[in-house]
Order: C-alpha cells, then structure tokens, then sequence
C-alpha cells in the first residue's frame, strides 16, 4: 500500500513535469525565428565578435566574406574577400552573419551632389 501510494505520486509528478516542459519548449519557439539559410559562393557580413580596448567605434560588421562550406546546426565556414580587417578565413553561426550588400560600396562612392555652403 505504501509503495503503490509513493508509485502513484511519482507518475503524477513525472506527468506534471513533461507538462511544463512542454509548455516552457512552446513558449521558447514561440519568439524564434529559423535561421536564414547561405549557399556556397554568397557575400556576407560576419559580426566583431571579440571585443577589446580601442574597439568601441570600430565596426560592428567585417566584410565582405564567402561562404565557402555549409556545416549542421546553422554554422559555415567563411574565407575574406579582398583586402580588410579580420581573419582570413573562419567558421562562423547564421545568427552572427547577414548578406552582404554590393549596391553599398557603389552608393558610397557613387555619383552624389556637392552642395557649396
């Protein structure tokens, strides 16, 4: 009697327990959102993750960088393009990179107006 007493409330713990996982597994999915998906060959930007004396005002972003592989669980590895900051190549995770815009550098360097003052 007693050990069947002591079986029925560990069930009904163990129940209440799955419950509130559940609950707590749904609510955390409730505000994510999927990971964008990169192929090989695309430009992307990857985020300043070490921070330091002196990096306050650098750039949050360093870039351009290709993918160059895709790895499970939204990681790739990344190979700079041309002549900048940062590592040669790396592995990085989709939450730290963003497509890299082309039309930027041409919007920068683009034909503008001077105005005199």
């Amino acid at each position: 009697m007693f050990q069947e007493d002591r079986d029925e409330l560990r069930r009904h713990a163990k129940e209440n327990i799955l419950k509130v996982q559940q609950e707590n597994r749904r609510n955390y999915k409730k505000n994510r959102k999927e990971a964008p998906y990169y192929q090989e060959g695309d430009l992307v930007a990857i985020k300043r993750t070490q921070v330091g004396p002196g990096l306050k005002l650098a750039p949050k972003y360093l870039g351009p960088y290709q993918v160059t592989r895709a790895l499970r669980n939204d990681r790739y590895l990344v190979e700079k393009v041309g002549e900048h900051e940062g590592p040669r190549q790396t592995s990085t995770a989709a939450e730290y990179m963003k497509s890299w815009v082309q039309d930027c550098e041409e919007a920068l360097t683009g034909d503008e107006e001077t105005v005199d003052i």
